[in-house]
């Protein structure tokens, strides 16, 4: 079953290039996993202009291998001082609606 992830990261004031600059690495080895259908990053427009991971898996194991990867592992190092917060992240599958 597939699996939608969202993660939302607010960095703190002056991180953003750093930030952009380590998830860039993280989004391109991210997209060249076998179990990955779409990986992107976003950013909020209003607010608090938080960073949105938008990710879609073919199934649970494909998102525990991603969260095993060297890359991904080397992001959050990376960006582990630029959060302003801890990262919301909501995980979710698929609703048949009809």
């Amino acid at each position: 079953m597939p699996v939608k992830v969202i993660a939302l990261v607010a960095v703190k004031p002056g991180g953003e290039e750093a930030f952009l600059s380590a998830a860039r690495i993280c989004v391109v080895a991210s997209r060249a996993e076998p179990g990955v259908l779409y990986y992107d990053l976003w950013r909020e427009a209003e607010g608090e202009r938080r960073f949105v991971f938008n990710e879609l898996y073919v199934d649970d194991a494909a998102v525990q291998q991603h969260m095993a990867s060297d890359h991904f592992h080397a992001f959050g190092l990376a960006v582990r001082e630029l959060a302003a917060a801890p990262p919301t992240i909501v995980v979710s599958h698929p609703v048949d609606v009809e």
